[in-house]
């Protein structure tokens, strides 16, 4: 009970959180890189895990550039290792990779013993899905019978993710009836096999002919199509990724527009591969000519503390419109309910001049957070000089750790015409910025500034009677805590 409630957490978390950063998925000479695999904080330390992850997606890629026709590999994939798990020397850290945008999740079965792979995919046909769910029994090869090899499992699952194609088999509706006849909901038709009942009583389970409705004709529901040990067809991958023989998608060809299934309901019977055409990776791309494709690459990241320092503006424009008085309030929330525990945090207030506020501390208590809130700008004068709290943020987290993959979080009317003076600074420390912008006169350059780093860019307009200012604060957990190490007031 314990552990399904620890797995409802994560999800939990996960489904708050997303949406706030897009996956860092890109597609580079036919090689998608930037792929981010996430191993659950709840799963006990096991190093085998890792090696098996690297085996599937190996083994994944020659699958996928053989079923794409020598169009698509994994090229370079990011695992990330839950900062519970002992540290060690080839552990990197995490620079905008995190819970929130890893696109596939090795996560426990909820409820236990179920290992059914998923893709999150709430789109319209064609459309990019949110992540992949798969189970440490499905990487370590124990659901073999039931789903065949994991690196076929993840092609499957991909091309539900990155393609926005469906199932080509219905377990709702396993047979349709055509000519007066049963016909298995398959594709292609090619596929050979018996239609048999699975009927279990008494503790003993047999397999038995199919009966039939008298009234309908139709096929009792535990009936189900068995296919042949042995095949020689080709298709389809979306239907049964197990069967040996299967290595392509349907095709136009031989896609089976009368089966009953989710491909021809969402995608108007369009073929799987047709979807596939129409896709803006396939627009971008042109077929290799290798016999296989290069070798994925593999980092290994761990999860570590959050680094951070808030940058505060406390010129003299926002003095008006309420906006100090605002940006402390979107702070505090942000201090109180958003930044995790175990985080590092600092503060530099701005205006002509930087102000150091806070050195880093690590946040443990509640009296740390409410420690850090009475360093709130109380007053607003001055000029606008963003590069000078940059500057200081950089100091102020160099003292104690390094710049790179650390984070600022800067808060800003951005009526400052200065902020490219600092850009290479900025791209020499590593730091992801993130931008909170407010009012209607930010600068260009600003926006920038996340842009360069990778970080989160958010706006808030100077309407008081809305919360713009703390929903842009609220986008910016990191997506790699449970809920439960954020304070709750």
């Amino acid at each position: 009970m314990m552990e399904s409630f620890k797995n409802f957490i994560f999800t939990l978390t996960l489904y708050l959180l997303q949406g706030v950063t897009a996956s860092l998925i890109q597609l580079n000479n036919n090689g998608y890189e930037n792929i981010v695999i996430a191993i659950d904080p709840t799963l006990p330390e096991d190093d085998k895990l890792i090696q098996h992850i690297k085996d599937i997606v190996s083994e994944a890629s020659i699958y996928l550039y053989e079923a794409t026709e020598k169009r698509f590999y994994f090229k370079g994939v990011s695992i990330l290792i839950p900062k519970t798990w002992q540290t060690k020397p080839d552990y990197e850290k995490p620079r905008l990779e995190t819970y929130k945008n890893a696109d596939i999740i090795i996560e426990v079965p909820n409820p236990p013993g179920n290992d059914v792979p998923r893709t999150d995919h709430f789109g319209q046909c064609g459309e990019i899905g949110e992540r992949i769910h798969l189970t440490p029994n499905i990487i370590l090869g124990k659901k073999l019978d039931e789903y065949g090899p994991p690196g076929r499992i993840l092609v499957h699952k991909w091309a539900h993710l990155r393609w926005g194609v469906f199932e080509e088999y219905n377990e709702a509706e396993r047979f349709y009836q055509s000519n007066g006849k049963n016909v298995p909901v398959k594709c292609s038709e090619a596929i050979t096999g018996a239609n048999k009942a699975y009927t279990c009583s008494g503790g003993s389970c047999s397999v038995t002919s199919c009966t039939t409705d008298p009234k309908t004709g139709k096929f009792d529901k535990d009936c189900f199509f068995l296919p042949d040990k042995v095949q020689t067809e080709k298709a389809s991958i979306m239907f049964m990724q197990s069967i040996n023989s299967v290595v392509e998608f349907c095709t136009e060809k031989n896609h089976n527009k009368n089966a009953p299934n989710a491909q021809n309901q969402k995608c108007s019977l369009r073929s799987t591969w047709e979807v596939i055409q129409d896709s803006e990776d396939y627009k971008a791309s042109t077929p290799m000519t290798a016999a296989q494709p290069p070798q994925p690459t593999f980092s290994l990241k761990q999860i570590r503390e959050r680094i951070l320092c808030l940058v505060l503006d406390k010129s003299g424009s926002m003095a008006s419109e309420n906006r100090l008085n605002r940006l402390n309030q979107a702070s505090k929330h942000f201090l109180l309910q958003i930044i995790e525990r175990g985080s590092w945090v600092g503060m530099v207030t701005f205006h002509s001049a930087a102000s150091v506020r806070s050195e880093l501390v690590q946040v443990e208590t509640d009296a740390q957070r409410n420690t850090l809130i009475t360093k709130l700008p109380a007053f607003a004068s001055g000029g606008t000089s963003i590069c000078s709290g940059l500057r200081s943020a950089f100091q102020v987290i160099g003292k104690k750790f390094s710049t790179d993959g650390s984070e600022i979080v800067l808060l800003t009317d951005g009526e400052d015409n200065t902020i490219n003076t600092c850009f290479d600074e900025v791209e020499q420390s590593g730091a992801i910025i993130h931008t909170v912008a407010l009012g209607p006169s930010a600068a260009i350059d600003l926006e920038k500034l996340s842009k360069m780093t990778g970080g989160v860019q958010t706006a808030a307009t100077d309407n008081a009677q809305n919360n713009g200012l703390i929903d842009a604060f609220s986008a910016l957990s990191s997506g790699n805590g449970l809920i439960t190490q954020q304070s709750v007031q």
